[in-house]
């Protein structure tokens, strides 16, 4: 893969392949070993269809309708059909990153030789994910078994040229419309491919894959947000020596420990925890920061893990096998995916309460050692990031909801031949909602902590902070002073967080962090 270009083979694709198309310009080719094993199977296929003999998604119904023998000349109804019924999301629109990643990896799977569609089905998919068209996809309608199946549909149906569709200026029009300004042909669907188009876990996996990479991110900020705190509060970079996170070996802790040991290195602000007010251990908040990051971290190593493999599954019922037998299968089940789904979300939620209560600990003068009420700047007049920490604290509060799992629940559907689901679908939107979540409440610790330590007169903070405080009034994240509008602020810190800028900072200071 360069920048530009993302090639398409039989042998599954990489995280990083879905972000380039999902998030960025990259174009879709297929490869030649690809277009091989579709054109391959496809013989497979049709050869099935011309017996007698009835074959699952071929020549039968669907579902709990797969009793039904299916006679040829109703073929391409039936393919059209499945799509066309099974189209029938609710809801607000999905973002058009997630539209992207569920299309292209169900490419990837059509592309793996496993199920059966004409190459040109793949091409077309393709060209309509080169030419910028987004299927409109609804927030419900996937139970997260038999694939993300209401999703998946909406996106089959552009490919037939139905339904409506965002083309690269935004606006939405018919698909057909989108399809004949870009020179893409519809496709009329041929014996199982409409099956081959929705049966996937396609939209779970690419918003897992998309979560790990921004929550990767967010737990190194959390790292710093967290040693920034450490200072201000003037407490102890003892306990983040590496000789005390070896005798409990877990890998996440010891890569926060180790970060938040560069950011306050060469601090004056640390090393003050038994001076006027002496005290033995810092809080919990502080002192344990790196066993919860790191807890995290280790889930997200998993949940990476299961998204590896999951790209380089061909998820699809019934499969081609390489030996020619077409056999149907429960690889559709969302269960693996949805199961780190909900466990990332259990620790966003764990990250996101440890730094809302370091957040409240620099407000309180009872427990700051030594700062002003609130952080402000004449309390009484003023109220400093009295707010703030509320705005905070509901953020946290709605991650700890989010944070119960969808995948325990299951609903039984078609007439209880899909008698166990995975909710996946639902465990992945709410893990973006607590995603998004983390990221606010990592700046208001970000703001209260590099206030924190402006207002430490006559101590001087370590060369990151420096950095930091620098790099954040510069964009637009102000610091100490007398009450003025701080929703610009706030926002301005979120932006910073999230667009990598604090971990760059940082790291032109330290060194390269986990």
């Amino acid at each position: 893969m360069d920048m530009h270009n993302v090639v398409v083979g039989t042998s599954g694709i990489t995280a990083e392949d879905v972000i380039a198309v999902a998030r960025g310009a990259a174009r879709v080719e297929l490869g030649g070993d690809a277009l091989e094993a579709l054109a391959h199977a496809r013989e497979v296929v049709e050869a099935l269809a011309a017996k007698p003999d009835p074959v699952y998604g071929v020549s039968t119904g669907f579902g709990a309708l797969a009793v039904r023998h299916i006679s040829p000349e109703l073929r391409t109804q039936l393919q059209r059909n499945i799509v066309r019924s099974h189209a029938a999301g609710m809801g607000p629109r999905v973002e058009r990153e997630v539209v992207r990643a569920l299309m292209f990896l169900r490419l990837k799977t059509l592309c793996s030789g496993r199920t059966g569609v004409r190459p040109l089905v793949a091409e077309t998919m393709a060209a309509i994910l080169n030419a910028g068209i987004t299927p409109v996809v609804h927030e419900y309608g996937s139970l997260g078994c038999s694939g993300d199946l209401a999703p998946l549909s909406h996106c089959a149906l552009t490919l037939m040229g139905e339904g409506d569709a965002e083309g690269p200026d935004g606006v939405v029009r018919p698909a057909r419309e989108l399809l004949d300004a870009h020179g893409v042909e519809p496709v009329v669907l041929r014996e199982k491919e409409g099956l081959a188009l929705l049966n996937g876990t396609d939209g779970m996996l690419g918003m897992l894959v998309m979560a790990c990479a921004d929550l990767a991110r967010l737990f190194t900020a959390a790292d710093i947000t967290a040693a920034l705190s450490l200072e201000a509060l003037l407490g102890t970079e003892k306990v983040l020596a590496p000789e005390l996170h070896a005798i409990r070996p877990h890998p996440g802790q010891a890569a926060s420990a180790a970060n938040m040991l560069k950011v306050v290195a060469d601090s004056g602000l640390t090393g003050h925890h038994q001076d006027d007010a002496p005290r033995v251990q810092d809080a919990y908040s502080v002192r344990c920061a790196p066993q919860v990051a790191g807890a995290g971290r280790d889930t997200l190593d998993h949940a990476r893990l299961v998204a590896e493999r999951e790209l380089a599954s061909a998820v699809d019922n019934p499969v081609v096998l390489p030996d020619g037998r077409v056999e149907s299968n429960g690889n559709f089940h969302g269960a693996p995916v949805a199961y780190v789904l909900d466990f990332l979300a259990v620790a966003a939620a764990d990250l996101a309460s440890i730094a809302e209560r370091r957040t409240d600990r620099l407000l309180d003068k009872n427990r700051s050692h030594g700062l002003p009420p609130f952080l402000a700047d004449d309390p009484g007049v003023d109220s400093g990031l009295m707010i703030a920490q509320y705005t905070q604290a509901a953020l946290v509060s709605e991650m700890k909801r989010l944070a119960v799992p969808a995948s325990v629940d299951s609903i039984p559907s078609s007439a209880m031949q899909e008698d166990h689901v995975s909710m996946g679908w639902s465990a992945a939107r709410k893990l973006r909602h607590a995603v998004d979540n983390l990221g606010r409440v990592v700046a208001v610790e970000l703001v209260a902590a590099t206030r924190g330590i402006e207002l430490r007169g006559g101590l001087v903070p370590g060369p990151a902070a420096q950095a930091v405080l620098t790099a954040a009034r510069e964009a637009g994240v102000q610091g100490a002073g007398p009450d003025r509008y701080l929703a610009p602020d706030l926002e301005a810190a979120v932006a910073f967080v999230r667009s990598g800028a604090l971990e760059r900072v940082v790291e032109s200071v330290t060194g390269p962090l986990a």
